[in-house]
Order: structure tokens, then C-alpha cells, then sequence
């Protein structure tokens, strides 16, 4: 194998890398979020406070898919289980697809 090869390669594994760190990093962000409104949920903040009503908003749009997933009597165990979940797999995926781009 060539020097340039090699350097093509070794440039093509570090883009990789690179889009692999970000992915995790996202991921991880979406994850925090979905938590973060879980707490402000359950814990009862003031939902008229603009960084409360900003953090519930994203939660939600980011748990959309999975809102309404599970019904409880509880509507703030209800927001924990399937927000909870929407984290869970945002976080798992993101991961999943970095393993999937630093593969060979």
C-alpha cells in the first residue's frame, strides 16, 4: 500500500471518528434534555418561567414520537415513563449508529 493510500485512509477514519463524537454528543444532549424536563415535570417548576417553558418545550418535541406511549393515573409518572424511554432510546441510538461508523 501507498503512503497517499494510507493517508486517505487514515484521513477517512478520522472523519469517522469525528462524525462518531459528534453523533455521541448529540445523542447525549437529546438525552440530558428529555431528563432535565422530566425533572421539572415531576418536581412541579413553574412551568410560566421562560427557561422552565423553554426546557419543557424541547422535552416534548423530543419525545414526541413516544409521548402517549403509556397511559398511568399519575400524569407526572406518565410524562417520567415515556419521556424516560424516549431518552433511553435516543441515547442508545445515537450510540448504536457511533459503534456503527467506527466499524472497519
Amino acid at each position: 500500500m501507498t503512503t497517499a493510500r494510507a493517508n486517505r485512509y487514515a484521513a477517512a477514519a478520522n472523519a469517522r471518528a469525528t462524525v462518531a463524537r459528534l453523533l455521541i454528543l448529540v445523542a447525549t444532549a437529546v438525552a440530558l434534555v428529555l431528563v432535565a424536563g422530566i425533572l421539572l415535570v415531576v418536581l412541579g417548576a413553574n412551568a410560566s418561567n421562560d427557561i422552565v417553558g423553554a426546557i419543557r418545550d424541547a422535552a416534548k418535541f423530543l419525545a414526541g414520537p413516544f409521548d402517549g406511549m403509556f397511559t398511568l393515573d399519575d400524569s407526572k409518572a406518565t410524562v417520567a415513563v415515556n419521556w424516560g424511554i424516549a431518552a433511553v432510546v435516543w441515547y442508545a441510538l445515537g450510540h448504536a449508529l457511533a459503534r456503527l461508523l467506527l466499524r472497519r
